[in-house]
C-alpha cells in the first residue's frame, strides 16, 4: 500500500489533486531531516498522504485524513489546497448516508472521525458551523450506545485506534472545538451528558486518556476539575526530554495492560512529533505562554526534525510496520507550530501570545 510520498522534486504541481497526485513510498525512518523547515513542503506532504489514502482506500480515518482537515488550513497561504479532501468526508453525510435518510447503526464510530475533521476544518477556515457539520453530528449522536461510547475502531494503531475511550474523548473534544456554540444546543447537552457518565465509569488509564480529558474539559463542563487539568499540564511537562521534545509512549507507559504488538519494549526516551505537539497545544491551551522556554525547547525540536519529503517520521508506538502514526504526527506538528504563531490563523483560545 503506498501511503507517503517521496523526496519532493522540481514537477511538484502548485495544487495537489487526485488527478495528478504522486504515487509515494512506505513511511521509512531513514529519510534525512531538512536544513530547515518548510511550511510549503509540509503541506505537500500532508496533500499527499491524505489524498494517496483516499484514493486507494476510499475511507476516512484518524491517523491521515481527519488529522489533515484539523489542521491543513494554517498552510494555505503557502500551498493551495484542493479541497477534495474536506469534499470526501461531506459526501459521507450527503451520499454514504443519503442526507440523514440511511443511518449508519448504533455504535458506528465513522461519524465521530467525520464529525471532528468537519469541526476542526470549520473553526480553521469560516469559524461557522456548516450545515453539513451539524447534520453529520446529528448522526454522530443517533450512533452513541446507550453507555455513551462508539464502538471505536481497535486497529492496533495506539493511541488512536485501540480502545472506546480515546473515541469518547474526540466526540467531546469535537462538540467543544464546534463553532457558534453548538455545545450548548440541546441535542448536543444530551449527547454530552450521556459522556460524562461513560467517563465516570470508564476511568482514564493512561496519560494520554488524560490529556485527551483535560483538552475537551477546557470547552465541555464537568468533565474535569480545572485543579485535575492543572494536574496533567504538570505530568505532561515534567515528560519533556532533554532535547525539547516528548515521547509518545511516555504518555502511555502507565497503562500497565499496553503492550506493542510486535513485543519490544515502549521507548520513552526519544522525542516525536505527535507527544511534542499534543504537549505543546496543551499547554497554550491551558494557558502557558508561547515565550515559554519549554515550549520554545519543543517548538525548535519540531522545526528541527522535519523531514525532507515534508513529514516528522513519527515511529509506531505499536508495531514497527507501517508507521501510519507518522501522518498523525506530522499534522500535529503543524497544529503546535500554529498554536506558537509560526504559522498564521490559531483559532481555537485566547491563550497568552
Amino acid at each position: 500500500m503506498l501511503l507517503t510520498m517521496t523526496i519532493a522534486t522540481a514537477a511538484e504541481p502548485e495544487v495537489v489533486r487526485l488527478e495528478n497526485v504522486p504515487d509515494a513510498n512506505a513511511i521509512s525512518a531513514e529519510e534525512p531531516v531538512r536544513k530547515s523547515f518548510s511550511a510549503k513542503q509540509a503541506a505537500y506532504y500532508l496533500d499527499t498522504a491524505s489524498l494517496n489514502w483516499q484514493k486507494n482506500r476510499k475511507c476516512v480515518t484518524c491517523h491521515t485524513n481527519m488529522a489533515y482537515l484539523m489542521v491543513r488550513p494554517a498552510l494555505d497561504s503557502t500551498l493551495k489546497n484542493s479541497g477534495e479532501v474536506r469534499e470526501f468526508f461531506e459526501r459521507y453525510y450527503l451520499s454514504r448516508w443519503k442526507a440523514g435518510k440511511r443511518m449508519p447503526p448504533t455504535g458506528a464510530y465513522e461519524p465521530v472521525v467525520v464529525s471532528t475533521a468537519l469541526a476542526f476544518n470549520d473553526t480553521q477556515t469560516t469559524g461557522k458551523l456548516s450545515r453539513v457539520t451539524r447534520n453529520t453530528f446529528d448522526v454522530m449522536w443517533s450512533t452513541q450506545r446507550d453507555d455513551g461510547g462508539w464502538d471505536w475502531a481497535k486497529c492496533g494503531w495506539a493511541p488512536m485506534e485501540i480502545d472506546d475511550h480515546y473515541g469518547v474523548t474526540l466526540a467531546a473534544l469535537a462538540v467543544g472545538i464546534a463553532p457558534e456554540n453548538y455545545a450548548n444546543t440541546e441535542t448536543a447537552k444530551a449527547g454530552l451528558q450521556k459522556i460524562r457518565e461513560y467517563l465516570k465509569n470508564n476511568p482514564p488509564r493512561s496519560l494520554h486518556h488524560r490529556i485527551m480529558i483535560t483538552w475537551a474539559a477546557l470547552r465541555v463542563d464537568d468533565l474535569m476539575s480545572s485543579q485535575m487539568q492543572a494536574d496533567v499540564l504538570e505530568q505532561v511537562l515534567n515528560k519533556q526530554l532533554p532535547d525539547g521534545g516528548w515521547s509518545t509512549p511516555a504518555l502511555l507507559s502507565d497503562w500497565k495492560e499496553f503492550v506493542r504488538k510486535d513485543g519490544k519494549e515502549h521507548d520513552i526516551n526519544h522525542s516525536d512529533a505527535y507527544a511534542t505537539a499534543l504537549a505543546i497545544v496543551l499547554a497554550r491551551e491551558l494557558g502557558i505562554p508561547a515565550t515559554d522556554d519549554r515550549l520554545k525547547n519543543g517548538i525548535t525540536w519540531l522545526k528541527a526534525n522535519q523531514r525532507e519529503s515534508g513529514k516528522w517520521f513519527t515511529r509506531s508506538p505499536s508495531k514497527d510496520s507501517r508507521h501510519y502514526f507518522t501522518n498523525f504526527g506530522s499534522a500535529f506538528a503543524i497544529l503546535a507550530l500554529q498554536a506558537c504563531g509560526e504559522l498564521p490563523g490559531w483559532p481555537f483560545s485566547n491563550a497568552p501570545q
